[in-house]
């Protein structure tokens, strides 16, 4: 199992947007204390539209809280501008437990004394030099699809199951473009 771990966020509109992957990819969320907004707030409504009910969403009081929840054969990876690994480094199909990606608050990212003390697992993003960062809901998205790739996307459709698999097929389309 995926579980997605916020550290402190702070942009209702990023955890909305994480809610919505989180519920589309089977992935349970951790978010940890203190938000910089209201969990209920309208944002965040509606960034996650109506798949906050759906996601297995998990609140910590602080980092201490969700460490305890932990199991000796879960692995959790760090994803920080300063990690010298990249996504691709790691074989997730190898982990015996559940995998657990760690996302700092926007404004400063996961502190810097769990960082050091994590340095094989710290992923950063590949980018240009002059990129600070992407998104953090952008690198949620990328980081959750990078480990479901390698694991062949377990229990999630590989085809459109709302409109049909052969939606496309079984409709006449004469829009001009």
């Amino acid at each position: 199992m995926i579980h997605i771990v916020l550290f402190e966020p702070e942009i209702p509109q990023n955890t909305g947007n994480i809610i919505r992957t989180a519920m589309a990819t089977n992935s349970t969320l951790h978010l940890i204390k203190p938000y910089g907004f209201i969990l209920n707030e309208k944002h965040l409504q509606r960034a996650g539209m109506d798949y906050i009910d759906k996601t297995r969403i998990i609140e910590h009081l602080n980092w201490d809280d969700f460490i305890k929840i932990l199991n000796e054969d879960d692995e959790i990876y760090y994803l920080s501008r300063y990690g010298h690994k990249y996504p691709a480094s790691f074989d997730y199909k190898t982990v015996k437990g559940d995998i657990f990606l760690v996302f700092g608050k926007e404004s400063t990212g996961i502190p810097k004394t769990i960082l050091k003390n994590n340095l094989d697992k710290c992923i950063r993003l590949p980018m240009v030099e002059s990129a600070r960062s992407l998104n953090l809901s952008n690198t949620v998205a990328i980081m959750v699809y990078e480990v479901l790739r390698q694991l062949d996307y377990p229990d999630l459709s590989k085809d459109e199951c709302q409109k049909g698999a052969d939606f496309l097929e079984r409709n006449n389309f004469d829009e001009v473009f």
